[in-house]
């Protein structure tokens, strides 16, 4: 395997390249009370060097043996024949759907495969229509479901004590409801 650059086999490392990349900190002083005994012995805080250069690395040249990147050789296939309505199907007469429900009660329908934009766009302002008009319909009858049980609720509560009580917790549920 070839690279595009190879180290330069006659670079050498300068002999003042070596230099550590922490030295002791020329400026720092020995704290007055510190105590050789009870402390031990002091050393400064070290500091980088700015003679530091880093691990030396020698030059890159480029490789005489490198080609490049390598390319697949492609040749015609002798079997290849162009077919320009590779992507139109005859008749589907099946279809099937993988699908996950979380909720049960999911109902699917209203599924058109067609490769006609106009007719689908015209059935999908037929299919918005009728979606339009079942959503109001279920709105209607779940706002007539919340009265009958609201109804209930009240009729079953005869004192007026229960009715307050009643009261004071709708009023904690919607405080609860707001969060």
């Amino acid at each position: 395997m070839s690279i595009a650059t190879i180290p330069d086999p006659d670079d050498t490392k300068p002999e003042d390249w070596d230099k550590p990349q922490l030295i002791p900190d020329p400026d720092a002083t020995k704290p007055e009370d510190w105590d050789d005994e009870m402390d031990g012995e002091w050393e400064p805080p070290m500091v980088d060097n700015p003679e530091y250069k880093g691990e030396w690395q020698p030059k890159q040249l480029d490789n005489p043996n490198y080609k490049g990147p390598w390319q697949h050789p492609e040749i015609d296939n002798p079997e290849y024949s162009s077919d320009p309505n590779l992507y139109l199907r005859k008749e589907i007469c099946t279809i099937g759907f993988d699908l996950w429900q979380v909720k049960s009660g999911t109902i699917f329908d209203n599924i058109l495969i067609t490769d006609d934009i106009e007719m689908a766009m015209t059935v999908a302002g037929d299919v918005k229509n009728t979606q339009a008009g079942e959503r109001k319909m279920k709105e209607e009858q779940d706002e007539e479901q919340r009265k009958k049980d609201e109804n209930e609720q009240k009729s079953s509560y005869s004192d007026d004590d229960d009715k307050e009580e009643l009261s004071e917790q709708d009023d904690q549920v919607n405080e609860h409801d707001e969060l």
